[in-house]
């Protein structure tokens, strides 16, 4: 070896995974975004009246697979004819406006402490995989696994591309990236806030709650994984949750209403 050249090291063999909502931004990332395309003139009102009644849901009560479906397929038709680069940048103005603020110092700091133990940083999120790479790429991540839209000559088909990345299918995400990267899952963590992140965090060596909804906590404590809590002390945190549901809950109520008696009046 030349004295120019620099000491050879050995691979790197371990890795993180992080789930998005709840875990690295509180709340729910696409709501943000839904709402700034409403802005942008691509959906109604009664469109984000049911994205914010989605994100109170999940504020009250934690991921539902059927909803998480439901959801997809509503987000799906809105975009169908839009650009590809155009919701790229509307995301980019969504971080930079909304979701940086709304990422948890403890979070962060758990990401930034594996990238210097030389970990791979993998985001693995049901979102956007225009929102997944995005977070990947603000916070230094390796990269990013997330839910991919189809699109042809830069334009959204409205049809998925494989599976919505939820449940078995992070699991199955973070295996492919483990062989693709020879990785050791042993020596990997994960970080999740739902029980629906459960896969994820069983593949791995230390896997983490993070956040937790209920039944994740119970989940964890039953099977002894660590738990963190970057919110405000619990209680505060269960007032303001129950304070900005009913309050998130009446606005969409009253902007469905209004769009409701402005149909009936045309």
């Amino acid at each position: 070896m030349s004295a120019d050249q620099p000491p050879e090291r050995e691979p790197t063999r371990a890795a993180a995974f992080f789930d998005v909502d709840n875990t690295i931004i509180r709340g729910a990332s696409a709501y943000h975004l839904a709402r700034r395309l409403y802005q942008r003139g691509f959906f109604r009102r009664r469109d984000i009246a049911y994205f914010g009644l989605h994100s109170v849901y999940y504020l009250t009560f934690g991921e539902r697979l059927s909803a998480i479906d439901e959801l997809r397929g509503r987000a799906l038709s809105l975009i169908q004819g839009h650009s590809v680069a155009e919701v790229a940048a509307i995301a980019d103005e969504v971080y930079d406006e909304v979701l940086a603020d709304r990422v948890f110092p403890g979070t962060r700091e758990l990401i930034e402490a594996h990238l210097r133990a030389g970990d791979q940083v993998w985001i693995i999120t049901a979102g956007p995989r225009e929102l997944g790479d995005l977070v990947a790429r603000r916070l230094g991540a390796t990269g990013a696994l997330a839910t991919v839209a189809e699109s042809r000559d830069g334009f959204y088909t409205g049809r998925l591309v494989g599976h919505m990345m939820h449940g078995e299918h992070k699991a199955d995400g973070a295996r492919g990236i483990a062989a693709d990267q020879g990785l050791d899952l042993a020596r990997s963590s994960a970080y999740g806030d739902s029980v629906n992140d459960a896969p994820l965090l069983s593949l791995v060596g230390h896997p983490f709650a993070i956040n937790p909804d209920a039944r994740l906590r119970r989940y964890a404590a039953e099977r002894g994984w660590q738990v963190r809590d970057f919110r405000r002390r619990r209680r505060d945190v269960r007032r303001g949750v129950r304070t900005a549901s009913w309050a998130g809950a009446v606005w969409v109520t009253a902007v469905a209403a209004r769009a409701v008696v402005r149909r009936l009046r045309g």
